[in-house]
């Protein structure tokens, strides 16, 4: 295999001596650290899906505080990548990659105690900031342990057990979910974690850059408090009404932050994201690629399985099998996509699978109060071959268009697209979400007669109980007749939300697919700079962090 080495966040920018466990097992024994950490950070992300309902009824969760149960992780996520990179560079990448273990695997021990919302929450924000910590040292370590054809085999490793993780993650969140509780979704990353840092101590040998300079405080300040408020304002917009003060505060404080951000990172002599890069319009049709997808097909996964859930009243495990058409052909399909970036335009890679996804989406707009799951199959094979399709052109093209030496921040820029596409789209189409459902819910309602008893019922608060994911709970407390009414306009109000948000994704990876034959251009990529096209590292590490 091909040396992949450029995929690295934060590769050596000088030469660098060949560490001495280069020539005896100690370097199979740091692959087997990283791997097996990244695996339990892979993992972590996509059984939180699944577990998310029950998570709200154990907790008395509100909707708003579902939608941060994934966007904390993706906002901290987000906003220290490109800094951890930068502090490993300074520091020492063992020593930030450990850290980052060690903050993972106690937050993820928080997580498993959570009395409240409030405080999952802050301890997935820390699980997001540990994550970043081992997401931008784990190539970088590995490709620092390993030398000619054993890197490209090690890679090929550290790919293969990545995408792994991302295929089985439904599953297994659903069987630990259903069979010992949600909380083990957590607790199971303590021993892992602990096991993999006093590996990763004795293993892996150290490494930094010999130029590294520092991190850029000023500009990870102004970005990550400009997205929390962008975030937070879209979370809390239709409680709090889009007018009032508070929310148009919390807008108009994100606007002037990421500007001044952007003021920050042109002025600054090694920014943490350097935007002189977009000027390159093949790497911006990759960061467009990117958030696009991101937004669109990866914010509905939480929708989704409310629906699977909460509508369709499917336990964890048994919403976990029903997405396994779409993980497992994105698993399946990446490599073959892979193979094909040295036959295809990359362009036209990207539109196909930015398309196929669209397609899917539209593919499941068909949901009714009355569905079954099904109907959702058509669009959960679609949406499988479309991200498998996008994945390994969209990581090599994030690098290949900038000089070597700067792959490491372009992947991180990349990856961290990606985080800000699910965080924003999480919360902009969970506004829209809870807005259609709680309108076309009362409509229904009013519709059957029983409008009044629901909401003498929830002591005036229909919508809010809607919101909360009540729904069912209230019914419980009406006549049978009036509970019967309620579950359905409930079910009605669900699907005609699902319904609305899913046309609006399927416009933004539509969006996407223009962008990437617009911008993606033959004549942008750099010679010298692109790392293997069929790289599966590569197609696994830019699958975001829902």
């Amino acid at each position: 295999m091909p040396d992949v080495s450029d995929t690295s966040e934060s590769v050596p920018t000088q030469p660098q001596p060949a560490p001495a466990v280069d020539t005896d097992a100690g370097k199979w024994w740091a692959l087997g650290a990283v791997c097996v950490a990244v695996f339990m950070l892979l993992l972590d992300i996509t059984v939180v899906n699944v577990a998310l309902p029950s998570i709200q009824r154990a907790l008395h969760s509100s909707f708003q505080d579902l939608q941060w149960v994934v966007d904390a992780y993706a906002l901290t996520l987000a906003a220290a990548l490109l800094t951890a990179g930068a502090l490993a560079d300074l520091w020492g990448r063992r020593l930030v990659f450990v850290g980052g273990l060690g903050a993972f695997t106690t937050a993820s021990a928080l997580c498993g105690v959570s009395t409240s919302p409030l405080m999952l929450n802050l301890a997935r924000g820390a699980q997001g900031i540990g994550g970043a910590m081992m997401f931008a040292t784990s190539l970088a370590l590995i490709a620092n342990s390993f030398r000619g054809k054993d890197r490209g085999v090690a890679f090929g490793v550290y790919g293969a057990v990545l995408g792994a993780a991302l295929a089985v993650g439904p599953l297994v969140g659903g069987v630990i979910t259903t069979g010992i509780g949600w909380e083990w979704i957590f607790f199971v990353n303590v021993p892992i974690g602990v096991l993999a840092a006093a590996v990763a101590l004795k293993r892996v040998p150290e490494s930094r850059d010999p130029g590294a300079t520092g991190a850029d405080w000023m500009g990870l300040v102004t970005f990550s408090a400009g997205l929390f408020l962008l975030v937070f304002a879209l979370v809390q917009g239709n409680e709090k009404g889009w007018g009032s003060a508070e929310i148009v505060g919390f807008l108009c404080a994100s606007v002037a932050l990421l500007a001044t951000f952007v003021v920050v990172e042109l002025r600054q002599r090694r920014p943490m994201l350097d935007l002189k890069l977009f000027r390159v319009p093949a790497f911006a049709g990759a960061n467009i690629v990117a958030f696009t997808l991101a937004g669109s097909a990866f914010s509905l996964f939480l929708y989704l399985t409310l629906y699977l859930q909460t509508v369709l009243g499917y336990s964890a495990l048994q919403t976990g099998l029903r997405f396994l058409p779409s993980t497992l052909l994105a698993f399946a399909v990446s490599p073959l996509s892979g193979r094909l970036t040295v036959r295809v335009p990359v362009r036209l890679l990207l539109a196909a699978g930015l398309l196929i996804t669209c397609a899917s989406l539209i593919a499941m707009t068909g949901v009714t109060a009355l569905s079954s799951w099904t109907v959702l199959l058509p669009g959960f094979v679609l949406q499988g071959i479309g991200i498998g399709l996008i994945n390994p052109p969209l990581a090599s093209t994030s690098i290949s268009v900038v000089a070597p030496e700067r792959s490491g921040m372009a992947s991180g820029i990349n990856a961290t697209f990606r985080q800000v596409g699910v965080a924003t789209g999480i919360a902009a189409l969970g506004a829209v979400f809870q807005h259609v459902l709680a309108n076309h819910t009362k409509a229904s309602l009013a519709a059957s007669g029983y409008a009044h008893e629901a909401i003498a019922a929830a002591h005036g608060s229909l919508v809010t109980a809607l919101q909360s994911g009540e729904g069912k709970q209230l019914a419980a407390r009406l006549s049978p007749a009036g509970g019967r009414a309620l579950v359905h306009a409930y079910g009605v109000g669900f699907a005609d939300a699902l319904t609305t948000i899913l046309w609006i994704a399927a416009a933004l990876a539509l969006v996407g697919a223009v962008a990437a034959v617009v911008l993606v251009r033959s004549r942008d990529f750099v010679a010298g700079g692109s790392a293997s096209p069929a790289a599966a590292p590569a197609a696994a590490i830019e699958v975001p962090a829902t």
